[in-house]
């Protein structure tokens, strides 16, 4: 008798026991759900393009918890804003520092965040050995080594790569960088061509800014077919998005995606924000230097944003998401130049010390008017 009651009482424990995990577990389950589905930015267009910003170190690492907090919950790609470039993966010739870089294509992987490389070639940012280089050879084989080794430390990793950054001048003609002077308009042809042989599989992008000026956008075009002629796999292009609250209009951004996409390849809308401040170049005359800071003019907002602008700033994110959403079929991605408005290199440049509000976030990561202006242009539907 006493085996018969000790027989069932496990029974009932056991019933028990798996009753209450089942009823755990469908909380859980509930909880992955209402992640999955809560309003955010990502999950707002998750049908149309992938949608990012880029991040800083501090981030990756998690010491602004914050700011990762945010990036998981809003994006779902992320693109390094500096730690990739040439003078910090490659600081000397044929040393190669892949820490911080690895430290990044980690927590993309973590988190489920598609990654973008930014960048392999550039004028700019370069370690200074390459500068000194005298020789074409030497060059040559010093840009293909650069290339292919971080190409193929992250082959199956990255899901694409900025290859070659900004090689154009303003009137569309190639920029007379150091890698056009001594080796030719082939550096463009051979460095696509490099990428691709380490890593067949990953995208490969054209990344440039004023992409939707007239003249820089034939550049661009002709650029593009000049790889394609030759053989060199090219992806998509990167339209870069420093634009401002009243340039480029809305009819250059929407012709420049159409014109892009008519090459076979998808549009990349990169580094976008809008300055909320005026342009010293909009001043006749006007150098971009030290005597305009300090300057009220050039700095009119110190303290806080005013409901004017912050609303014309919503106007113009919503404006120009209501263009990305029209032509989704042609645009593969839309990254954020940061996280904030605090880390926006706009605080700094073209004037250093300046306070600007480029961003959907301000600097204690709350969303702003412009924010819901985005996620109502994900919400709607287009006629």
């Amino acid at each position: 008798m006493k085996l018969f009651f000790k027989t069932r009482l496990l029974k009932s424990f056991f019933f028990s026991t798996t009753l209450i995990l089942i009823i755990i577990g469908c909380k859980e389950q509930n909880k992955v759900a209402d992640i999955n589905t809560e309003p955010s930015l990502k999950n707002g267009f998750k049908k149309e393009f992938l949608i990012g910003s880029a991040v800083n170190d501090n981030l990756i690492l998690e010491k602004d918890s914050l700011g990762a907090q945010l990036v998981k919950r809003e994006y779902n790609t992320i693109t390094p804003e500096n730690s990739m470039k040439w003078m910090y993966m490659e600081p000397e010739k044929g040393t190669f520092n892949f820490e911080m870089a690895d430290q990044y294509v980690d927590f993309s992987s973590k988190n489920n965040l598609v990654f973008i490389g930014h960048n392999l070639v550039w004028h700019s940012q370069l370690a200074d050995w390459v500068s000194e280089i005298d020789s074409k050879k030497e060059l040559s084989e010093s840009l293909k080594n650069h290339i292919q080794t971080i190409t193929s430390r992250y082959r199956g990793k990255i899901h694409g790569w900025d290859v070659v950054n900004e090689a154009l001048n303003e009137d569309g003609t190639l920029r007379n960088s150091m890698f056009l002077e001594k080796l030719g308009p082939n550096y463009l042809i051979n460095s696509f061509k490099w990428a691709q042989e380490s890593d067949p599989n990953v995208e490969l992008y054209y990344n440039d800014y004023n992409m939707t000026n007239p003249e820089k956008r034939a550049g661009a075009i002709k650029l593009v077919q000049m790889l394609q002629e030759n053989g060199a796999k090219i992806d998509g292009i990167g339209m870069q998005g420093h634009w401002s609250l009243e340039e480029p209009s809305l009819e250059e951004i929407e012709e420049s995606i159409i014109d892009y996409s008519k090459l076979g390849i998808q549009v990349m809308i990169t580094e976008l924000d809008i300055t909320a401040l005026p342009n010293p170049w909009d001043l006749q005359g006007a150098e971009v230097n030290q005597n305009f800071e300090g300057s009220e003019f050039m700095n009119p907002y110190p303290t806080h944003l005013p409901d004017s602008i912050s609303k014309k700033l919503a106007k113009r994110y919503h404006d120009i998401f209501q263009i990305f959403k029209k032509h989704k079929d042609k645009i593969g991605r839309v990254t954020f130049w940061g996280v904030n408005d605090g880390q926006s290199w706009l605080n700094n440049w073209p004037i250093r010390n300046r306070t600007n509000y480029p961003l959907l976030f301000d600097k204690q990561y709350k969303p702003k008017a412009a924010y819901y202006s985005v996620l109502q242009v994900a919400n709607d539907s287009l006629n």
